[in-house]
This record gives C-alpha cells, sequence and structure tokens, in this order.
C-alpha cells in the first residue's frame, strides 16, 4: 500500500498544473491516453502559453532565432538548436507557429550535401548535430519531410558497420569509430515511426543496440563520472538515463545486460519516490564558477525533477 501511495503522490505531482509539457507527457507516456482524450487535449494546447516552453519562446527572436541569426550551433548552449531540442522534449510540435517558423529556419541554416539537413559547415553532417535534430524534427511533425528522411539516409550510411556512430566524423564514408557519447543517431530511429524503417534502418539500429548493450551502457575505457550522473536537457552528452530511456524505447526491455543500468536508476530514487536532476550540462567546475559556457536550465540542480522522474518512470513501466 505504501508503494502505491508513494507513486500516486508522484503522479500527482507531475501533473500539477504550472507544467502543462510534464502533465500532458506523464498522460500519454506513464497513463497510456490517447490524444484525444480531453485532459491531454487541454494539457497540449497550454504548452505554448505556460510553463518552460512559453519560456523559451518568450525569448525567440520574431525572425525564429535565438539570440543571433547565425549558424544554430553557436552561442553553445543557449542558441537556436538547443532552444528547439529542449521543446522538441517538452511535447511542442509545428502546430504552433512560432514552432514551425523556427524549424524551418534552422533547416535552412543546417543544410545537407545531398539534400537533407543536419550539416555544420559545407554542409558535411555531424552524428551528433544530425542524429538530435533529425530526432526533434521528427517529434515535431516533420517526419515525412524529404529533408528529414535525407538525413535519417545519412545516418544509415555513415555507420560504422559494426553498429553505432562516433561524435568526430564529419565524412559520407562509414564512421571510423564509435562511442557510447555519440547517441543521437539511434535516438532519430526512436522517434521514427517503425511502421516506416526501411530494411537498413532495420539492420542499423540492431547493430547500434548491440553495441550499447555488449558493454552495459556504461563499460568504454575508464569510468567517466558523469555518464553516471542525471542530466537535463541532455543537449548532446550521454549519461545512463539517456541509453536507458533508448533502449527500453527500441523494445529491449527485458534485456538482461540491462540490469546494471537499471540497478543504478533504482538506487538513484529518493525516498519520496522522485528522482533529482543531478547537475546540469555542461558541467562547471566549482573552482571555475562564472567561466565556460552559459547552461540552458530549467529545475536547479541536486533538487527533485519533474523532467527526470518522469523519464525515469517511462524507462521502469517499459520493463515492468
Amino acid at each position: 500500500m505504501r508503494t502505491v501511495v508513494r507513486r500516486d503522490r508522484v503522479l500527482d505531482w507531475l501533473l500539477e498544473a504550472d507544467q502543462p509539457s510534464i502533465r500532458y507527457l506523464t498522460q500519454t507516456r506513464l497513463l497510456r491516453k490517447s490524444e484525444t482524450d480531453p485532459d491531454v487535449r487541454d494539457a497540449k494546447a497550454r504548452i505554448p502559453t505556460t510553463g518552460w516552453a512559453a519560456e523559451i519562446l518568450a525569448r525567440r527572436d520574431p525572425g525564429g532565432w535565438w539570440v543571433r541569426d547565425g549558424h544554430p550551433m553557436y552561442p553553445k548552449y543557449v542558441s537556436t538548436n538547443w532552444n528547439l531540442l529542449a521543446l522538441s522534449d517538452l511535447g511542442a510540435t509545428c502546430a504552433i507557429p512560432e514552432v514551425r517558423k523556427s524549424c524551418e529556419h534552422w533547416m535552412g541554416k543546417s543544410p545537407l550535401k545531398g539534400g537533407g539537413v543536419g550539416g555544420m559547415s559545407k554542409g558535411k553532417g555531424h552524428h551528433c548535430y544530425t542524429g538530435n535534430m533529425a530526432r526533434a524534427l521528427i517529434r515535431f511533425g516533420y517526419g515525412d519531410d524529404r529533408r528529414v528522411r535525407k538525413a535519417l539516409d545519412w545516418l544509415v550510411r555513415t555507420a560504422h558497420p559494426k553498429g553505432g556512430w562516433t561524435c568526430w566524423s564529419f565524412g559520407d564514408g562509414p564512421s571510423p569509430a564509435r562511442t557510447l557519447d555519440s547517441w543521437e543517431g539511434l535516438s532519430a530511429f526512436v522517434a521514427y515511426p517503425r511502421s516506416k524503417w526501411t530494411r537498413s534502418m532495420k539492420d542499423c539500429v540492431e547493430k547500434g543496440a548491440e553495441f550499447y548493450l555488449d558493454r552495459e551502457l556504461h563499460r568504454q575505457g575508464a569510468r567517466y563520472e558523469p555518464w553516471y550522473r542525471f542530466h537535463w536537457p541532455v543537449h548532446y552528452y550521454y549519461d545512463l538515463l539517456v541509453g536507458l530511456d533508448i533502449l527500453t524505447a527500441l523494445g529491449y526491455g527485458d534485456d538482461p545486460r540491462l540490469g546494471y543500468a537499471l540497478t543504478h536508476l533504482r538506487k538513484k530514487q529518493r525516498s519520496d519516490g522522485r528522482w533529482n536532476l543531478d547537475a546540469v550540462r555542461p558541467e562547471v567546475r566549482p573552482s571555475d564558477p562564472g567561466k565556460g559556457p552559459i547552461p540552458l536550465a530549467f529545475e536547479t540542480a541536486r533538487r527533485p525533477s519533474k523532467m527526470i522522474t518522469l523519464r525515469a518512470l517511462t524507462v521502469l513501466s517499459r520493463v515492468g
């Protein structure tokens, strides 16, 4: 009974009206309500006017960008790319006119050679940027856009032959290496409807998932402490919750190789049933306050986090 009461209280907290994005995502992801449910429709309609999404849109330039009208990646963590990634996490879609205009601006500033999107300098693809952009645009409602489909094809074509990607490959050939840090390509296929996957996409995803599972989501080189802390917005960084969210969404929730990561997730749950935001990316050293990039943050580090709690409960709901 205690566990049931605790879970109900956590759900009530996530369903509070102050953050309609969290309310909407809780209803659809955890409570499995339909998009046509009146409560779901009400929460979704309030996303652009209340809470974190509204704060992001309020900072937006009428021209469609944030901070400056240059490449969407710069300046890091506060410009167009980062704000749109956060909006895509918050359930916003291109049905919101401001989001649609900003997406078109984003794509126009990030052409990929061959007609896709997600390009950096001179249209060169970048696995982190291209994967993040494809995932966000699919969530926004651009899954059938030819430009997004070409970005997905590029991710397949440039994956490592054995599965996975590296952040530091800028060519059109197969990735020369692979790293757990380069998770964005796999996340794009989580967002893309499985009914639309080609055979090559399916093969690419299966090999990519096996790369993570074979390493139990954390074994690659020396232990890297930020992987064990939970963050949001994630930007283009990796941690165990990122890995769990992707792998369970792809249907690998019953794979025993998730055991270490799931144990870590459960240990981090607070006695009140919530999870903390461990840190804000990029992590600035305490010895260097005020130095380094300005983070894009919505919640307070080391305090209970609605987004982390939502993501953690979503993962656990997929593994029973």
